[in-house]
C-alpha cells in the first residue's frame, strides 16, 4: 500500500513536470530555442494566482484564468522584446539571453512581492480514502489536468489550421513563409500557450508544496526541461511521458533512497537515459544536412 502511496505521488508530481515540460518542447519545436525563463513564468502564475485568491477575494477558478491571462501576455512580451531580435542569432546569445531574463523575472519578483516564502492554500482539499489508500484531491486533479492538455494540444498541432502552421514553422521556417505562414505570430501564439500552461502549472505546484517564493520556479523548470529532453525534446508525448516518469523516479528515490540524493538520482538516470538514447525515449534522431 505505502508502495501505491508512493506511485500516485509520483504521478501526481511527474504532471506537473509534464505540463511545465510541454512548454518547453512546444517552444524548442517551433522556435528551437530553450526558454529558460518558463520556470520563472511558472512562478509568476502562482503568485497572481495568490494574490487574486487572497487580495481581491476571487475563486480558485477565476484566480487561475487572470493567471493564465497574466502569464499569456508576459509570455508575448518577452518573446517580442528579447527573443524576437535574436531570431537570427547564434544560439549561444539566445540562450544567455534566456538566462538574464529568468533573473530579472526573479529579483523583479523579489523587488514586488518580497524574498520570504509565503503559505499556499490549495486549490482544493480534501482526499480520497479507498480503503487504507488515502489520495488527495490536489493529486487527482493534476493528474487529470495534466491528460486533458496533453490530449488538446495534441488535437490543436494536428488538427487545427494553426496548429499545422506550427508544424510547418517547426520543420522549415523559410519554406512556411514562403507558403504564406506568419512565422512570427505563429513563434508568438506557441510562446502564449506555453506561457499559459506555466501559470497553470504553477497553481498545481503551489498547491502540491503549499509555498511560493521567487525561486519556485527554478529547480522545478530545471527538472521539467529534464524531462523534455528525457522524453524527446519536441514531442508532445514525449514530454508527457518523460515528465510522468521523472516524477515516479524522484518520488521512489525519496521513499526508498535519500531525500538528499533524490535529484541527483534524476539527473543521473537522465544522463544514462541520453548515453542509451541520444534523441530520448519518443524523440527521432534528424541527421543535419551542411
Amino acid at each position: 500500500m505505502e508502495f501505491l502511496s508512493y506511485l500516485i505521488s509520483g504521478v501526481s508530481l511527474g504532471s506537473v513536470y509534464a505540463i511545465i515540460a510541454l512548454g518547453y518542447t512546444m517552444v524548442y519545436g517551433i522556435a528551437k530555442m530553450l526558454n529558460f525563463a518558463h520556470g520563472d513564468v511558472i512562478m509568476v502564475g502562482g503568485y497572481i494566482s495568490l494574490l487574486a485568491m487572497t487580495s481581491l477575494g476571487l475563486p480558485w477558478p477565476v484566480a487561475v484564468i487572470l493567471a493564465m491571462v497574466v502569464c499569456t501576455v508576459l509570455g508575448v512580451v518577452i518573446e517580442g522584446l528579447a527573443y524576437r531580435p535574436l531570431r537570427a542569432a547564434p544560439s549561444l546569445a539566445v540562450l544567455i539571453t534566456a538566462i538574464g531574463v529568468s533573473y530579472f523575472l526573479q529579483n523583479a519578483a523579489q523587488l514586488l512581492w518580497g524574498a520570504s516564502p509565503r503559505a499556499y492554500t490549495p486549490i482544493v482539499s480534501g482526499a480520497l480514502s479507498v480503503g487504507r489508500l488515502s489520495i488527495s484531491y490536489v493529486s487527482l486533479m493534476t493528474i487529470a489536468v495534466c491528460i486533458i492538455v496533453m490530449i488538446a494540444l495534441t488535437v490543436f498541432t494536428g488538427k487545427s489550421k494553426m496548429g499545422k502552421a506550427m508544424r510547418a514553422c517547426s520543420e522549415d521556417k523559410g519554406a512556411a513563409q514562403l507558403m504564406g505562414i506568419n512565422v512570427n505570430r505563429t513563434i508568438s501564439l506557441t510562446f502564449a500557450i506555453g506561457s499559459a500552461l506555466a501559470a497553470v502549472a504553477g497553481v498545481l505546484l503551489c498547491s502540491f508544496n503549499t509555498s511560493l517564493m521567487p525561486t519556485t520556479g527554478s529547480m522545478p523548470g530545471i527538472k521539467a526541461f529534464t524531462a523534455a529532453v528525457f522524453g524527446g525534446i519536441g514531442s508532445i508525448p514525449g514530454a508527457f511521458l518523460g515528465g510522468i516518469l521523472l516524477g515516479v523516479i524522484e518520488a521512489m528515490a525519496k521513499a526508498y533512497i535519500s531525500t538528499q540524493l533524490a535529484n541527483s538520482i534524476v539527473f543521473a538516470v537522465l544522463i544514462i537515459m541520453l548515453l542509451v538514447r541520444p534523441a530520448g525515449l519518443l524523440g527521432k534522431f534528424v541527421p543535419e544536412k551542411v
